[in-house]
């Protein structure tokens, strides 16, 4: 079993300029990652377009991977959406709707594919659960697992930490609603990881969406795999050094990146400042769909967008302080330097 917590002392060790290492079990089970990132050009952000674009990047990917995206030993693969912003800053359903169609052409059914989200609540604002007025969505059929429900959970994948979340109040009222007052303190150190991406699937893609954050700079790719893939994470966002090394630890982890195939991140919009909650006065549109194997590259990249719009409207850049994608990084789970980025154009 891979040792959260030695990746978490090492982390911190770190950013305290100490050495650290993580022995070889941990490295040598580490995926290979790519500064490859194929880039698509939207003509609009129709269904029709969406669809085009995703089987152009995919067959692209396969090309480089030299085999095809088929059904393996467990038949299923996930998705990992985000709709944790709320309307108007969510998963793209033309995106989604276009992966699951890509998906099905190479041979998963309806019912092998799912979609793993957090809050129930915004998933349905957001169209990934059925209406409450019509008890329809355009993904009936699919397993959508809400993790919020707690019914995803495995008691041996966990991250333990000496920041409870139940000595914050004001996390704790923010968190109400997943907080149970009857955990022990032991439980109440851990954040248990959603087991279905790497456990139930043959492998899953990870489709976030891009914003600021005041304590880990960017919520994108690796914040969506990770708290946005955990439980009792709340407690984490009070502090500017616990929450980054909790991302970066996570994203290490063998198992998970082992089945994490790639990062499908659409520009249809992204926020720049006042993230992560919606706010279209600070949001950006860029007709773009980039594929990547990278997901600290690919934070990198967008942190550097979100830095450029937060100048021009005269805001300060994220804090250098913010060190989620240098310890990321550290952990080898990707570069965070723009300059590695390869971008290969795909279809027109």
């Amino acid at each position: 079993m891979f040792n959260l917590r030695s990746v978490f002392l090492c982390v911190v060790a770190l950013a305290a300029g100490s050495a650290c290492a993580l022995g070889a079990s941990a490295a040598a089970t580490m995926p290979p990652v790519s500064p490859v990132i194929w880039e698509a050009k939207l003509t609009d952000f129709s269904d029709e377009t969406y669809g085009i674009q995703v089987e152009q990047l995919i067959t692209r990917f396969e090309a480089s991977l030299g085999q095809k995206l088929t059904p393996g030993e467990k038949g299923k693969v996930g998705l990992k959406i985000y709709a944790d912003s709320g309307p108007g800053l969510a998963t793209p359903l033309g995106l989604t709707k276009a992966v699951i169609a890509a998906l099905e052409r190479r041979g998963y059914t309806k019912d092998r594919i799912f979609l793993v989200g957090l809050n129930q609540q915004r998933l349905r604002f957001t169209g990934y659960l059925p209406s409450l007025v019509t008890n329809k969505s355009a993904f009936d059929g699919h397993k959508v697992y809400v993790l919020e429900s707690g019914r995803y959970f495995d008691p041996v994948w966990f991250y333990d930490s000496p920041l409870p979340s139940r000595f914050d109040p004001i996390l704790a009222q923010k968190s109400v609603e997943s907080f149970d007052p009857e955990t022990t303190l032991e439980e109440d150190r851990k954040s248990f990881l959603a087991t279905p991406l790497f456990v139930d699937a043959d492998f899953w893609i990870n489709l976030p969406v891009y914003t600021d954050h005041t304590v880990l700079g960017v919520n994108g790719a690796l914040v969506n795999a990770t708290l946005w893939n955990a439980s009792n994470t709340a407690r984490f966002f009070r502090s500017p050094a616990s929450a980054p090394a909790a991302v970066a630890e996570m994203s290490a982890i063998p198992e998970l990146r082992g089945t994490w195939m790639f990062t499908l991140a659409s520009l249809e919009r992204y926020q720049f400042i006042g993230g992560p909650w919606f706010n279209s006065l600070y949001t950006i549109s860029e007709p773009l769909l980039w594929l990547g194997t990278d997901p600290v590259l690919l934070d990198a990249l967008m942190l550097e967008r979100i830095n450029r719009h937060r100048a021009r409207e005269g805001f300060k850049p994220v804090s250098d302080d913010i060190r989620t994608l240098e310890f990321a990084s550290i952990l080898g789970v990707g570069s965070r330097k723009i300059s590695d980025a390869r971008f290969v154009p795909v279809g027109n």
